[in-house]
């Protein structure tokens, strides 16, 4: 088949965005002229970022599930039905080879609907915990692309491939050197560097705990590479010197890998996923806020192979300082981190995802 016609459907956070438009992305790369279109929910940030990627979207009227009683909650099934008809709307009109969905809440309605109609689909399962959408929709799925190992606890064993996540291009094979990388951020190339992450908003716990130990960093002879996001620059500007850098908001990440010796992140799909590739030795504090508390669960399936430290939140004030001492003085276990987490990245993940689109679709 020449001509592909492809729905992908996801969003609702930018952990479910960005694999879907790295598909999007590569499958224009192998057929310029495949029409696709995305299926998001009104009102989220899909509906902003995928037009910036090129691409037409639909928005369906659809929210995720509060965890307490509230109006959305109460409107839920109404949406659920109103969401299900104009998938079944546009699924008729636009007669797709393939439907793709990268989970979230936005992807329930269209992916039900397509396997309802009997449409060819295929689910990417970021995360180590499988979301609710995920699990829903997966029984009739033709393929389920996961990210981790023993996903056959959720989803059915036959159809799983271990493909890893999309990723960011200009990670895969980057050549910026550590030199180059330590005078982009004016940094003592004679000490360590610690890069703390806590996406681009910031994160409070985590932004705290950094204040908090800047004396220990100081101790250790480290530079400090500080990304504390939007809401705590204020906050935490003051604190800048010669030795630590803080910024809202890190454009050049690809700098940032290459500059660190250690990096201090959260632990959502994206991020494990990149770590994985930078290999680097990482610590993870994954954020207790979100569903399923799957950060955490990420976090902790990439630390059973010892391939990076996880800390949760209600643990730092007990084992931050110990951990981060250890792992400054200790050159071989960071080199091991690195090693065992190098061996879970995926840097074709993307290609092999749409391998198994394509698969599919000639089959079909």
């Amino acid at each position: 088949m020449t001509h592909w016609k492809v729905i992908i459907s996801g969003g609702g956070t930018g952990g479910h965005i960005y694999p879907a438009v790295a598909i999007a992305q590569e499958i224009k790369k192998r057929k310029p002229d495949a029409d696709i279109l995305f299926v998001g929910a009104k009102d989220r940030m899909e509906m902003q970022k995928v037009p910036k990627a090129g691409f037409k979207i639909i928005g369906l009227w659809i929210s995720g599930l509060q965890r307490k009683l509230t109006l959305s909650n109460l409107l839920f099934p109404v949406k659920l039905l109103h969401s299900l008809i104009k998938s079944r709307q546009i699924l008729k009109k636009h007669q797709p080879d393939i439907v793709i969905g990268t989970g979230g809440f936005a992807s329930a309605p269209l992916l039900k609907m397509a396997n309802m109609m009997n449409f060819p689909t295929l689910i990417q399962e970021q995360n180590s915990y499988a979301g609710v959408t995920n699990k829903w929709v997966a029984k009739k799925a033709n393929a389920i692309c996961v990210a981790y190992d023993n996903m056959d606890r959720y989803f059915p064993k036959d159809k799983i491939t271990w493909t890893g996540n999309p990723v960011r291009q200009d990670l895969i094979g980057n050549k910026l050197s550590k030199q180059e990388a330590l005078s982009e951020f004016n940094l003592n190339p004679q000490k360590q560097t610690l890069l703390v992450i806590g996406g681009s908003l910031g994160a409070s716990v985590p932004n705290k705990t950094i204040s908090k130990h800047l004396k220990l960093i100081k101790k250790l002879n480290c530079n400090l590479l500080w990304q504390c996001g939007a809401f705590y620059f204020e906050k935490y500007k003051h604190l800048s010197n010669d030795d630590i850098k803080i910024l809202k908001y890190i454009e050049n990440m690809q700098a940032a890998y290459a500059a660190a010796d250690i990096i201090i992140s959260r632990a959502g799909a994206g991020a494990v996923s990149e770590l994985s590739l930078v290999a680097k030795p990482v610590i993870f504090i994954p954020s207790p806020n979100v569903a399923e508390n799957h950060q955490f669960k990420n976090a902790q399936s990439v630390a059973k192979h010892q391939a990076a430290i996880c800390i949760e939140e209600h643990e730092l004030d007990q084992k931050f300082e110990t951990t981060l001492n250890e792992l400054i003085e200790d050159k071989a276990k960071q080199q091991q981190l690195s090693i065992n987490i190098k061996s879970l990245a995926k840097p074709q993940a993307t290609k092999d995802i749409v391998d198994i689109a394509e698969k599919i679709i000639n089959n079909a």
